[in-house]
């Protein structure tokens, strides 16, 4: 086994993970990074122990400015888009993703979600659970501003 894998599962006999289902009928919604969004739990940053977080984010409204540039503190983000669509702006190219597409975004990538459809509903896992946001400057040569603190 190698080191890796061993520091691997030493952590997890450490956390004891618990087997987790959480039933649509009845959702535990959750305080978000966005007052606009709403943020559903899925339950898997308590059976694992805060290594992983996932939930489903739903908007009701479209984005109506930029969030402006910021990263995240964590080891990778996930999106996989379940409706509508979000277009986000990195250092060397703005992409859309919509229904169907998925998304991995490492931690520490300046970013900036510049436009939405007016609604859209997504799944979003990063590792750890306890996922950071820093305001940043923009990469050279992108437009926007630092998101607010």
């Amino acid at each position: 086994m190698t080191e890796a894998r061993t520091a691997a599962a030493a952590r997890q006999a450490e956390r004891q993970p618990a087997f987790t289902l959480v039933r649509k009928d009845d959702p535990t919604f959750v305080q978000g990074r966005r007052d606009f969004l709403k943020y559903r739990d899925l339950g898997v940053t308590a059976a694992s122990g805060g290594v992983i977080r996932a939930q489903i984010t739903s908007a009701k409204a479209g984005l109506t400015r930029p969030t402006g540039w910021h990263t995240h503190i964590c080891e990778g983000q996930i999106v996989y888009m379940l409706s509508g669509w979000i277009d986000l702006a990195f250092a060397d190219e703005t992409i859309r993703i919509e229904e169907g597409d998925s998304l991995y975004i490492p931690g520490g990538t300046p970013h900036n979600e510049i436009a939405t459809s007016d609604t859209f509903d997504l799944i979003e896992i990063s590792v750890p659970a306890d996922m950071g946001t820093e305001p940043c400057q923009p990469p050279p040569g992108c437009d926007g501003e630092p998101q607010a603190a």
